[in-house]
């Protein structure tokens, strides 16, 4: 059966990386060849659902993000000051005709698409499904002078990745919701948990690093070596 070509990738690469110590902002180092953001870029092209990809980033990275998928839309669109400001400028700049928006993080390279579909699937399902691993540490809440205040029980906590993926009315209903009552987000399924509507945590792996550091892109080259 012929997937449903409903599927708008909104894809992140407008941040500056300030702590990877490069002049370069790190979604647009190279790994194994190409850019960082390229190795997302490529699979995501690929993808039978994709009906269009919005790649937010600065203009002078465009010419980074080729049409190499003539059947997908290609749209840019500019950075916000905040995630969820980038977010809304890629979500705008798409086509209505997508119902089901994914949006990635440029700065992981290393997703697969196994990990991609399952995602979707859940977000189908569900109105809204995020990448994510139960967390392996103990994890204490403190107070401001680092004296701990509350040890939450590990086993219900998931450290949550990209890809997630969301119904289009839910996301824009979250949106309208945030900036009527002044709301900041981190990541973007917490836009429909403002609704009280649920979201589906989906296992991802703990190869899907997101790069940070010049240890993280050391540590994404050996595992691109092994996708």
């Amino acid at each position: 059966m012929t997937p449903t070509r409903d599927l708008c990738i909104i894809l992140l690469a407008g941040g500056v990386g300030a702590r990877m110590g490069s002049a370069t902002p790190k979604q647009f180092l190279q790994l194994k060849n190409k850019a960082v953001a390229r190795h997302s870029f490529d699979l995501f092209m690929s993808l039978p659902e994709a009906l269009e990809i919005v790649v937010v980033c600065a203009p002078q990275y465009q010419r980074l993000f080729p049409q190499i998928n003539s059947d997908v839309r290609l749209i840019f669109a500019l950075p916000g000051e905040r995630r969820q400001d980038s977010v809304y400028n890629g979500l705008q700049a798409s086509g209505s005709s997508s119902s089901l928006i994914c949006i990635h993080d440029a700065a992981r390279p290393c997703i697969n698409l196994p990990l991609v579909q399952r995602v979707l699937a859940a977000g189908r399902e569900y109105g809204a499904a995020a990448a994510g691993m139960p967390v392996k540490f103990t994890v204490k809440e403190c107070n401001q002078e680092q004296l701990v205040a509350y040890t939450p029980n590990r086993s219900r906590l998931w450290e949550v990745q990209t890809p997630q993926v969301i119904r289009r009315d839910l996301l824009e209903q979250g949106f309208a919701h945030a900036m009527q009552h002044q709301i900041a987000v981190t990541d973007d399924v917490s836009l429909v948990e403002l609704l009280k509507s649920p979201v589906k945590l989906v296992e991802g792996c703990h190869t899907n690093l997101k790069i940070t550091t010049p240890e993280d892109l050391a540590h994404c080259k050996i595992i691109i070596d092994h996708l």
